[in-house]
């Protein structure tokens, strides 16, 4: 989980675009992001799971 400080500073405006940083709203993390959600792999998962995103299945074949 990040701290408050890595989340403010990520908040800030970039003085160069590329060094935008995109982190989850629900924990912080900043690796294993997915834009369409806003939510990093993990939690993503569990929301998933729990039925919490709207239109998203468990696949199985």
């Amino acid at each position: 989980m990040a701290t408050k400080a890595q989340i403010e500073k990520s908040n800030k405006k970039p003085k160069y675009q590329t060094r935008l940083v995109r982190r989850c709203w629900r924990c912080g993390r900043k690796h294993g992001y997915m834009r369409d959600f806003g939510l990093c792999r993990i939690c993503f998962r569990e929301l998933a799971s729990q039925g919490g995103i709207p239109g998203v299945r468990k696949s199985s074949w």
